[in-house]
């Protein structure tokens, strides 16, 4: 074989594996409480979004959202009366460039509302 064939392969090679490791730290999974950023907020409106998602907004503007919370058994309604204009302390998962707007925990007070955590 070619210094310049095997140069071609070794290149298509690391550049399929910068890929994957690209591609890998932005799925979401396994989230722990230390690998989250805790915020704290105030919420001032909820909305179904789309696949399920509930999406949150928060005082100053900023959206967060519940992956497919629907379908995780959360009820719109009762949540609504729940979290609205309350301030609520919100994990949002990490990922290699910082945090997401993905809620892995939700809690109002000492309450959990939703957590993603492994107990």
């Amino acid at each position: 074989m070619s210094k310049i064939f095997n140069r071609k392969i070794l290149i298509v090679f690391g550049f399929g594996l910068l890929l994957l490791v690209f591609f890998k730290s932005c799925v979401i999974a396994n989230v722990s409480p230390e690998d989250s950023t805790v915020i704290t907020t105030k919420i001032t409106a909820l909305r179904e979004g789309p696949s399920y998602d509930i999406q949150f907004k928060a005082i100053d503007g900023s959206t967060f959202y519940i992956n497919r919370g629907l379908e995780a058994g959360l009820i719109l309604d009762s949540l609504t009366s729940k979290v609205l204009n309350k301030t609520v302390t919100l994990h949002l998962a990490n990922l290699a460039f910082g945090p997401t707007k993905h809620i892995s925990q939700l809690a109002v007070d000492d309450q959990i509302l939703y957590s993603e955590f492994k107990n």
